[in-house]
Formats: structure tokens, C-alpha cells, sequence
């Protein structure tokens, strides 16, 4: 067997646990950007830990690339173990995480929530890059997810998407899954974004709230119907920042968390 170039061995991979789709690619660490196509897999259901654990294992296989790996998981981790299981399949509480995927894989692996790889991403290389003070990143589709960031350091766990709003969860009311439940116009959907938003700002009064998820993408549809007392700006990494993030959190990666 032909021996792997030096550049193989020091890639970082990112898998992104959606779900609809599991997704995967090596990273630049220093450019932020995918190295090469992206592998995609629909997500299995169930969604069990052992079901993903399989699909991660055929998305890295399909990379074919040695190396380290950073996953994301739509979950709160604490020690690599799943802590809450709200958007993700029940059996997940309590699983220790970055032990399943290092078994599974052969690979050192280090598991962290979706949205806070996302938002490291987008503060190393996207719409927080050199920003100072509070900055919330809000990433929106089947749920709400949030990272919290104070002077760019990354206060992990805060699922703001959980805060109470309309009777309920906020995401339950406002995240872009609903608008395509309820058919909503973006500028009704803007509205309703607009009082979490409002919610989101008399808590931790940011500096800057970046606007993630694949919905950023038509941020033009949505964010002009929008007011608030805070920037507020889309992502630039779009559908990349979870990979990316995800590469940042792997073993060799260079995450300030």
C-alpha cells in the first residue's frame, strides 16, 4: 500500500450531524475552507446513536482521508457526553459521544453542539472575524441553536432557542421550520423572528447577532423587515460553517473554547 503524503496526515476533518443529512469534508484550519467536494449522507432514521455512528463512519470513509475528527451534534455536551435530547432522538441522553465516534471510527474525535462550531466559524472566519464584546450567533431551521461569544471566547451550551416565547419554546414558534410549516410570508416570519430577537437582546444586550443556518443564504427576504437596537448580519460561511467549526473542535484543531 502506497504511504500518504505529508499533507493527507495533517488534514482535519468536520462532520456536521444534521437532520436530514450528515456531512463531512477536510478543513483548512488556516483558510477556513473545505479542502475539496463535500461528502453528504441522509441522516438514518431512527436517528439512534448507533445508526449515526454508522453513517459517520461511511461519510468518512467516502472522504478517504486520514485524520483527526470534530463532529457536531444538535445537543448540549458536557465532557463529551450528550446532555439534552430536544432535537435529537431520545436514546442520545446521557451516551458519552466522543467515545462512540472514536470506536466507531478508529479515530481521535471530539463532539461539540452545532451551533457553537457554527458560530466559531463564523468568528474565526466569517461575520465576527475581529469583532469584540458580546456576539450572538442564532442559527435557524428545524430549531433555534445559539453561540455566545464574550471578547471572542466561546461561553458553550446556550441554547437561547429554548427560551420562553409564545407559550412555549421560541423555536417552536419562530424557527424557519415553522415558516415553512405554517406557510408563513418571510415578512410575518420576520416578525415573529423579530420578538425572539428582541427577547435575545434584553438578556444579553450583544454587540453584533449573526444570523446562520441554510435560511442566511435569503437573508435579503427577511432581515430588512427587522428592528432591533443591535447589528444584526448574516453569516458568510452558509452551509460550510458547521463542517468548518466542527474541523476548529477536532483534537488538532484551534478553537478557543
Amino acid at each position: 500500500m502506497a504511504q500518504a503524503s505529508p499533507d493527507k496526515t495533517a488534514h482535519v476533518l468536520g462532520v456536521d450531524i444534521g437532520g436530514t443529512g450528515i456531512k463531512g469534508a477536510p478543513v483548512d484550519l488556516e483558510l477556513g475552507s473545505l479542502i475539496g467536494e463535500r461528502v453528504r449522507i441522509p441522516t438514518p432514521h431512527p436517528a439512534t446513536p448507533g445508526a449515526v455512528a454508522d453513517v459517520v463512519v461511511q461519510v468518512l470513509s467516502q472522504i478517504g482521508v486520514p485524520g483527526p475528527v470534530g463532529l457536531t451534534l444538535p445537543a448540549v455536551i458536557r465532557g463529551g457526553k450528550v446532555q439534552t435530547t430536544s432535537n435529537i432522538d431520545p436514546a442520545w441522553m446521557e451516551t458519552d459521544a466522543a467515545q462512540l465516534f472514536a470506536r466507531a471510527t478508529g479515530r481521535d474525535v471530539r463532539v461539540v453542539n452545532d451551533a457553537d462550531a457554527a458560530g466559531i466559524a463564523e468568528m474565526r472566519f466569517g461575520a465576527g472575524k475581529g469583532r469584540k464584546g458580546v456576539v450572538v450567533m442564532v442559527t435557524l431551521g428545524t430549531g433555534i441553536g445559539s453561540a455566545v461569544f464574550s471578547d471572542g471566547f466561546l461561553v458553550p451550551n446556550s441554547e437561547l432557542g429554548h427560551l420562553p416565547l409564545h407559550h412555549g419554546d421560541a423555536e417552536d414558534w419562530a424557527a424557519e421550520s415553522v415558516r415553512e410549516h405554517d406557510d408563513l410570508s418571510w415578512k410575518k416570519w420576520a416578525h415573529r423572528l423579530e420578538r425572539y430577537l428582541e427577547l435575545v437582546q434584553r438578556l444579553l444586550w450583544p454587540d453584533l447577532i449573526v444570523i446562520g443556518g441554510g435560511v442566511s443564504k435569503k437573508a435579503a427576504k427577511f432581515l430588512p423587515y427587522i428592528e432591533l437596537r443591535t447589528e444584526i448580519v448574516p453569516a458568510q460561511l452558509l452551509n460550510d460553517a458547521g463542517i468548518v467549526g466542527a474541523a476548529l473542535f477536532a483534537p488538532a484543531g484551534k478553537a478557543q473554547t
